[in-house]
């Protein structure tokens, strides 16, 4: 069993069958600078392993103002810029990652989330998994779509409106109101799993399946369920660590992760949550109802 901090080459593919195939959204949002290589290296065999989807990937960082954003249109599980990743071991308060299943625009560069934008002053970074019907928005003022996805259309749209409600960055509560109102009325045209994050808060919404786990002291281990690897995390934290990770399965499984309910929406800060809407009566899918319903707009 291999331990973190990885080296050398990945293990033997464990289980071909180990995870049903759908669409992968992974973020992270911490109270201090983190390296995602653990969560990142189970992640990244979705694309291409223990899950079938290969038309691309990307990963986004954010260090202090700035961002490292890498993309790549090959499968993750062997691309040499997730290798990268891998070695480079960047540190960051706030990540979002994605594995494409293209359901809407070619499997090309160009439509590989996360998708990056300038709002007040600030980077925002958003990534999609599901599947938009008749969605058309009118084309913005400020923000337009580079590429051909209905993801990159909603990414735009959102922030539009927003830009378009608030000449500079509005408190947090207000923010989140304005943002569950446009949830509300873009997941009318389908399935809306994402992530959006601005290098402070990370919000995160449910339309079928996304689990997340917040990792506090006391630290424990964790095993994987998509590769033969465990840490221990109470050798490579401290006491004052607080860690939330968000992903569309969960990434270990000798761990308790805790799942959105569906049209949920969540704000992440400093590794916890801080700003929740939830349904008054909330539904939870199984996983195998979250694939059937994914399955039918062809995003499995």
């Amino acid at each position: 069993m291999t331990k973190h901090p990885f080296s050398g080459s990945l293990p033997p593919l464990l289980s071909e069958s180990r995870n049903p195939a759908m669409c992968q959204l992974l973020g992270m949002n911490c109270n201090t600078p983190t390296d995602i290589v653990f969560s990142f290296e189970g992640f990244r065999r979705r694309g291409g392993l223990t899950d079938h989807h290969a038309d691309g990937f990307g990963i986004g960082f954010f260090e202090n103002r700035g961002v490292r954003l890498f993309h790549d249109d090959q499968p993750s599980a062997h691309s040499p810029v997730a290798d990268l990743i891998r070695a480079y071991q960047i540190k960051s308060e706030n990540v979002i990652a994605h594995i494409r299943k293209a359901t809407q625009g070619r499997a090309e560069l160009v439509n590989t989330h996360p998708f990056i934008r300038e709002m007040w002053g600030e980077y925002w970074l958003f990534a999609h998994n599901g599947h938009l019907e008749n969605f058309r928005p009118a084309l913005g003022q400020y923000y337009r779509p580079v590429g051909g996805t209905d993801s990159e259309r909603a990414f735009c749209h959102i922030l539009e409106e927003l830009r378009q409600r608030f000449d500079s960055k509005p408190p947090a509560p207000v923010l989140f109101e304005a943002l569950a109102e446009l949830t509300a009325r873009i997941r009318c045209h389908g399935l809306f799993n994402f992530m959006l994050a601005n290098g402070d808060i990370l919000f995160a919404h449910a339309s079928t399946l996304l689990h997340y786990i917040v990792r506090q002291a006391p630290f424990g281990e964790a095993q994987l369920l998509d590769d033969d690897v465990t840490v221990d995390f109470a050798a490579v934290t401290t006491p004052n660590d607080r860690v939330a990770v968000i992903a569309t399965l969960p990434l270990t499984g000798n761990e308790t992760w805790t799942q959105l309910a569906v049209n949920e929406l969540v704000a992440f800060r400093d590794g916890d949550i801080i700003l929740r809407d939830r349904p008054a009566e909330p539904k939870y899918l199984p996983v195998a109802e979250g694939l059937a319903l994914a399955r039918a707009v062809g995003a499995v």
